[in-house]
């Protein structure tokens, strides 16, 4: 399954050391080349994932793989009691800090460094969950999504938003050249990783998506699990209850 894909097929690391050291080392420059690579569309991925869960008036949020915390940041639209953030990455997480603290969120929002297949909290805590871009990077994907079902309130839900794959042409052809090799050469460019952004698109291509992904879910406990598919297949949104 495409979680076993890695950043560097040559290293002796596993999977989440990878994914940490990757994520350390182009922290302090991924927003930009998120906004730069996603024209921005990332901004309105986001916003669909409040959207969804605008009418549950979640009081505790739990976003995993929260990165630099944007998502984090945009939900406190939704006037929660407290956001707890966490990744296994201290160096975008600090990033993350500096932007809470200069909105002056920290009250609302908490980040920690933290694994998502051994998530420090109890049973049952949270109203909501949230995944923006970070299933696709879980060592061991059934072990982080029962990870965060056990967190979950009873009826509490999930949303997960993960990059998909175009299917319709001429977009499809357009989306893969872009992907493949406009991206990476970009990624490399400006933050001197050469693997981080050819990681991307292999993870991707591999990775279940769409109806796989919803059995999954199913499969694990989740109810009223749905796929809605975002900017003509470039991402996909899930939306599920445990």
């Amino acid at each position: 399954m495409g979680t076993h894909i890695v950043p560097d097929q040559n290293s002796l690391l596993n999977k989440k050391q990878q994914v940490e050291n990757m994520f350390d080392g182009i922290a302090h420059k991924y927003d930009f080349l998120n906004r730069l690579l996603s024209f921005r569309i990332d901004v309105l991925w986001r916003k669909k994932v409040i959207q969804l869960l605008q009418p549950f008036k979640p009081l505790h949020i739990l976003d995993v793989a929260t990165g630099t915390a944007d998502l984090a940041i945009a939900l406190t639209v939704l006037k929660p009691d407290n956001i707890t953030a966490i990744d296994i990455s201290a160096n975008m997480l600090e990033i993350g800090r500096q932007k809470v603290a200069k909105l002056h969120l920290n009250h609302r929002i908490e980040l920690q460094k933290a694994d998502c297949e051994q998530l420090p909290f109890g049973d049952m805590l949270f109203d909501a969950v949230t995944v923006a871009f970070g299933v696709r990077n879980f060592e061991n994907l059934d072990k982080g999504l029962s990870e965060i079902r056990r967190v979950l309130k009873e009826d509490g839900n999930l949303v997960i938003l993960e990059f998909s794959k175009v299917k319709k042409a001429p977009i499809k052809q357009f989306y893969q050249f872009y992907f493949r090799y406009i991206t990476p050469a970009i990624g490399r460019l400006f933050s001197k990783s050469s693997t981080a952004y050819n990681y991307l698109p292999n993870s991707v291509q591999v990775f279940p998506e769409g109806e796989e992904m919803c059995v999954i879910l199913q499969n694990l406990g989740f109810k009223k699990v749905t796929c809605k598919s975002l900017s003509f297949g470039i991402a996909s949104i899930y939306y599920c209850q445990k």
